[in-house]
């Protein structure tokens, strides 16, 4: 696996793609050494064979990340109507996709690592590729006139929340010395929208992949018992619907799990809570440009050395941001131009970002080591834990107040 999931597309190399844990498996360079000579040149034969074989097994860990990506939606589907009427039901009817992707992905990653597959295949795993597109079509879902309708208070309690809690997760995890890439992993997951704002942080700091694979299981352990967990806390505190969803909304770090706890709220609690995590996601990009510009001119920025300019700012910053923007303003347009007949279009498009989000949530099952997250230990659990429980404190303080009289 390579170390470095993060690059931006400018500046990785055609030949990176096809790089493994055990070095090239087939790069440009090697394909146009095999070209036509007067003689047989053995290298070139061997480095032809090499070129075959890195195809195949790509080929076939293609076959392993769609068809566990299949199997991934066949579950979403259907499970909840195999758990109606039993125990499970409600559980049944919560976990989203994400849950079932990642435990997928470890499951295939156990299989494909005992059979002794799992390096040869990793040029499939495209985890980057995946989620960005995934990322940039979610931008069509974020319809800014929705937001305007809740724009005063949401954008307020985005702000202030997202503030607050990265600054804390920030400062905490400094105190426990984690490193500085997955301290900014760790707060914009926390802070904003999870796994997605993990992705861009992760993209401007060009963070290691198992510090992405790893921010993004805790993400998912943290969200599931939150669905549940938080409309019961909101009842027994006796919250308003629209305090319930801002709560929530400002809280759970995926907007699936956000969905699924604003429906058990009720649907006034579910369509604030949307509103506001709609809200946190848009500010996902100006947390990016700000990692950005800190990382670049601060963090590894060399004594003595000059001060970067925008250039390197722009080499840095993880362009994807940019199409999810495009994407929120094209749709927003679209759906004011084509009335009800554009909400179909625009379901196509989610029902696309959902596959490309499916295939980069399984390729982090696949692509997980043990021994990383092994590695890292338990002080990344332990500053996660400590900012959720800070993010519902700030969170219920300021939906209380922002959202007291509000009315739809």
């Amino acid at each position: 696996m390579a170390t470095d999931a993060t690059r931006t597309d400018a500046e990785t190399p055609t030949a990176d793609a096809s790089r493994t844990d055990d070095g090239p498996a087939g790069t440009a360079e090697s394909a146009s050494d095999s070209g036509p000579r007067a003689t047989v040149d053995p290298a070139a034969s061997a480095s032809a064979a090499r070129d075959g074989g890195f195809w195949a097994w790509t080929a076939l860990g293609l076959v392993v990340v769609v068809g566990l990506a299949a199997l991934t939606r066949y579950l979403e589907q259907n499970v909840p109507a195999w758990a109606e009427g039993t125990a499970v039901e409600d559980i049944g009817a919560a976990i989203e996709y994400p849950v079932y992707a990642i435990l997928l992905g470890l499951l295939g990653n156990v299989a494909v690592t005992l059979l002794g597959w799992r390096d040869r295949i990793a040029a499939a795993f495209r985890t980057e590729f995946f989620i960005k597109t995934g990322l940039v079509l979610l931008g069509a879902s974020i319809n800014l006139a929705v937001i305007a309708s809740a724009a005063g208070p949401a954008i307020a309690q985005a702000i202030l929340l997202i503030s607050g809690v990265f600054l804390f997760t920030w400062w905490l995890a400094g105190r426990f010395g984690l490193d500085d890439k997955l301290r900014a992993l760790l707060a914009s997951a926390v802070s904003i929208c999870g796994v997605s704002a993990a992705i861009a942080a992760a993209g401007a700091v060009r963070a290691r992949r198992e510090q992405l694979a790893y921010t993004a299981s805790l993400v998912i352990v943290f969200a599931l018992p939150s669905i549940f967990v938080l409309p019961w806390l909101a009842d027994v505190f006796g919250l308003s619907d629209a305090v319930a969803g801002a709560w929530i909304g400002g809280n759970i770090d995926t907007t699936a799990a956000v969905t699924a706890a604003g429906a058990l709220a009720g649907e006034e609690a579910l369509q604030i809570a949307s509103i506001v995590k709609v809200t946190q996601n848009a500010l996902m990009g100006v947390v990016a440009v700000a990692l950005t510009a800190y990382f670049t001119l601060r963090v590894e920025r060399q004594p003595g050395a000059a001060r970067p300019g925008l250039g390197e700012l722009w080499r840095r910053f993880p362009k994807f941001v940019l199409g999810f923007v495009a994407a929120s303003v094209i749709a927003t347009w679209y759906l004011d131009a084509a009335g009800a007949d554009g909400k179909a279009t625009i379901a196509i498009v989610n029902d696309l970002r959902v596959w490309f989000l499916i295939l980069a949530f399984v390729s982090i099952g696949l692509e997980v080591r043990v021994s990383s997250l092994r590695e890292a230990g338990w002080r990344p659990v332990a500053v996660f834990a400590s900012a959720t429980l800070f993010n519902l404190a700030l969170a219920l303080a300021l939906a209380s107040l922002l959202f007291r009289n509000f009315a739809a």
